[in-house]
């Protein structure tokens, strides 16, 4: 399955990114994180694009906001993809919105990108150890 991002594309994306009250970003997402945030914010129940902007605030311990900007389109490329569909129904306010969930194929692309982000992790964090 093709990947959209290269996970270890160091190069940071912007428009997600820590921030407070308006201030500088305090770091920022690498290329491809923001996929696997989605791909792990829709494998716990579908959402609809700001509950998925919530879930991924509340997973990251209010690290990261995602702005529109940013989700929107990476939703759209998933389901493109086929890593997502998404249907249009009432949401909590019986507002009509569109919400998405994962796919088989979006559940075997979580769990690859899952893999890779955890091999990279685990690889920074023995170079950050060494002496």
């Amino acid at each position: 399955m093709k990947q959209r991002h290269p996970s270890a594309d160091s190069r940071p994306l912007p428009a997600a990114s820590a921030q407070q009250d308006g201030a500088e970003p305090r770091s920022a997402l690498l290329r491809g994180t923001l996929d696997l945030l989605i791909l792990k914010a829709l494998s716990l129940d579908p959402l609809h694009g700001v509950g998925v902007s919530k879930r991924i605030e509340q997973i990251t311990g209010g690290e990261y906001r995602v702005s529109f900007g940013s989700l929107f389109p990476a939703l759209h490329g998933m389901e493109e993809e086929g890593w997502v569909v998404a249907e249009w129904r009432a949401s909590e306010t019986n507002r009509r919105a569109k919400y998405y969930r994962l796919t088989a194929a979006g559940r075997r692309q979580f769990e690859e990108e899952q893999r890779g982000w955890l091999r990279t992790a685990s690889a920074m964090a023995l170079a950050m150890r060494a002496t």
